[in-house]
């Protein structure tokens, strides 16, 4: 598998020119309902400018929550497409999100950042584990890899995460990988020693309203080293994405059953609360969403492509919300790291 030569010097150059770096740019400029453009920021030391919503790749396996066929999926990843996204997330252990992605980004591939992660605890498995993935995207080569964050990160110490980073500048000598990155959905304090190392070109971190990861809520702790963590990878010039900005749906779709009865228009209004909240941190650079329908996508657009103001009136919507939400059986079953 041989990379392109010369793609990634191109794409940098191309970016200085254009709101999306060449090759990463729709025919015709898209707009949201609003008119407008999806705002764009430069992607840490990647230099792509790339637009601030990318699509997670964990909102298409049927097993989680996808109500579409394999056939609308695959439609529905060109879709997201086709209104100007241009950073798809995915990983290996997402069942079939990886085959439908590549299926839906097949013969444009090579118009968006392609992101996929690597969860092997095990460094002789990495290589093996890497070459599924692609084979499954139908790529030759990936814009960027990602030790995951669970499983990965969290089920093995800092210094086997370095073995797996290792098996990855492997990869990315022989041109099958751009950049390297990290995923922390918590355990900050790994993430942040593997920040430290300044070997790494991006970071997705969870990152929302609601302080919580996968299946855990902050500790007053994880949320002093998540800053730690932002931080640092601001100073060494990462790229920052921030995952977990509606709470996996607290604050969007599943807000309705973790506080039955609340409100419906508050209930309309946070997801986009939440979305200010995340960018009135300069330092994010993009929001990893995962969108199962094309009113999702649209919605999130919509909200993107108008004021992204973080206002006194979305401070006191969330609160308003998370204070009965924390009472809720949904967030107290989660454990507290």
């Amino acid at each position: 598998m041989k990379h392109k030569l010369g793609r990634r010097e191109f794409m940098k150059r191309a970016a200085v020119a254009a709101a999306i770096p060449a090759g990463l740019v729709a025919a015709t400029p898209v707009e949201a309902r609003t008119g407008e453009p999806i705002p764009t920021r430069v992607f840490g030391r990647t230099g792509l400018k790339l637009p601030i919503l990318a699509y997670g790749g964990g909102a298409l396996p049927k097993q989680w929550g996808s109500p579409l066929s394999t056939e609308e999926r695959v439609k529905l990843v060109r879709y997201v497409y086709d209104q100007g996204i241009r950073y798809f997330d995915t990983a290996g252990n997402y069942l079939e999100s990886q085959t439908i992605m590549g299926k839906g980004l097949k013969g444009i591939r090579d118009n968006v950042c392609l992101v996929t992660k690597v969860e092997t605890t095990n460094p002789a498995h990495v290589r093996g584990a890497v070459e599924k993935s692609m084979r499954e995207l139908q790529t030759d080569h990936l814009d960027a890899i990602l030790i995951h964050g669970t499983p990965g990160i969290q089920q093995m110490s800092v210094k086997r995460a370095f073995e797996i980073h290792a098996e990855l500048l492997k990869l990315r000598d022989e041109k099958m990988v751009d950049f390297i990155g990290l995923s922390a959905h918590g355990y900050f304090d790994k993430a942040l020693a593997l920040i430290e190392s300044d070997g790494f070109d991006l970071c997705m971190l969870a990152f929302g309203y609601i302080p919580r990861g996968h299946d855990q809520m902050f500790s007053p702790r994880m949320i002093k080293l998540r800053e730690a963590c932002l931080a640092k990878a601001h100073e060494l010039k990462m790229g920052i994405a921030a995952m977990k900005v509606v709470g996996a749906g607290i604050l969007g779709g599943w807000a309705p059953y973790v506080v039955p009865g609340y409100d419906s228009e508050s209930i309309q209004q946070m997801p986009g609360a939440a979305i200010r909240w995340a960018l009135d941190d300069k330092r994010i650079d993009l929001l990893v969403i995962g969108m199962r329908l094309r009113k999702d996508v649209d919605e999130n657009i919509e909200i993107l492509a108008g004021d992204v103001t973080y206002t006194a009136e979305d401070r006191a919507l969330l609160k308003a919300y998370c204070a009965r939400a924390y009472e809720s059986d949904a967030i107290k079953k989660m454990k507290i790291e």
